[in-house]
């Protein structure tokens, strides 16, 4: 996952006690991947994935979220852009679910068809393109891919089911969003049922491997109502005086990167969260260096972007 610099540079580092130092500038691996890139430097020293994990709790570099997947390299919300994530060598990976027609959890982005799918030429004769006026079937049908670039033609629109399937394959962590919640009354708690169909609402992947996050508060507090367990997130920029309110059902205040500024980000990180620890701050969506070394600087916890290879070394 990180550079392959020369393994015995890296085994003295870590017997010079540099571990954390290397960790720091990671994507925050599982204990058996985040050991894997850079030639396994614990089976060269001997120090176990359980010490060099628990350094990650002395990190100062933000972790990075690849946004839609690692989605300027590879069409956005696909299993090609897990994927490619994957083989970048990063963890957490954001997407979007929305319903279709007969209430099927499909992970795409826009309410509408057009942009990332060839619904207008499968289906001539709609008025409608929705998301929500296609059945589950029909959506199975499109090319998601052939629009980013025709190496990708024929890459389909996944189901949550499938997109679950994937991650947990890859051993990723996801940040999900529930796209437009206005618009599919009961989205959260088919989320859930989703979740916990295939195996995501165990301990351990509550604990570490998942947050659900929307733009619609109501939405967050819904999914807090359902599973006080969940880690959640709210997108957007909150008023400072509301952000007690907030902080009563979500854990995390995500911001537009262009919104963002150092004493709000000690704004959000004065207050403790639905689960009684500090209040977080992920933002979006981040592209450039400059921008990524810039909000670094103002203390976020979190970038998420569509580059996540140009963060990384931006502000690792």
């Amino acid at each position: 996952m990180y550079a392959r610099t020369a393994t015995a540079a890296l085994a003295a580092a870590a017997l010079m006690g540099t571990g954390a130092f290397l960790m720091s500038g990671s994507d925050t691996r599982t204990p058996d991947r985040a050991m894997a890139g850079a030639g396994n430097v614990a089976a060269v020293t001997g120090i176990s994935t359980v010490s060099a994990r628990t350094t990650d709790a002395k990190r100062t570099a933000p972790v990075v979220f690849a946004h839609r997947g690692a989605s300027a390299y590879a069409p956005e919300n696909t299993l090609a852009a897990v994927d490619k994530a994957d083989a970048l060598g990063f963890d957490w990976v954001e997407n979007d679910v929305q319903f279709t027609k007969d209430g099927v959890l499909v992970v795409v982005h826009d309410t509408d068809l057009r942009r990332t799918t060839d619904a207008e030429e499968v289906f001539p004769d709609r008025t409608s393109w929705a998301v929500k006026d296609f059945t589950a079937a029909e959506i199975a049908r499109l090319d998601a891919g052939s629009w980013f670039g025709q190496q990708f033609a024929g890459t389909r629109v996944p189901t949550l089911k499938q997109y679950l399937d994937r991650v947990e394959r890859n051993r990723q962590k996801l940040l999900l969003e529930i796209k437009s919640p206005e618009i599919y009354p009961g989205i959260e708690k088919e989320t859930l049922r989703v979740l916990r169909q295939k195996g995501w609402l165990d301990r351990s992947h509550v604990k570490n491997r998942l947050v659900i996050q929307s733009f619609g508060a109501d939405s967050v507090k819904k999914v807090h109502q359902l599973r006080p367990d969940v880690t959640t997130g709210f997108l957007g920029t909150p008023a400072v005086a509301d952000l007690p309110s907030y902080a009563a059902f979500t854990d995390q205040i995500n911001p537009s990167y262009r919104s963002v500024s150092a004493d709000y980000v000690n704004a959000v990180h004065a207050l403790k969260g639905a689960h009684g620890k500090k209040l977080r701050v992920n933002t979006w969506t981040v592209n450039d260096a400059a921008s990524a070394q810039k909000v670094a600087g103002l203390g976020v916890d979190g970038i998420i972007t569509n580059n996540p290879d140009v963060v990384r070394e931006a502000t690792g």
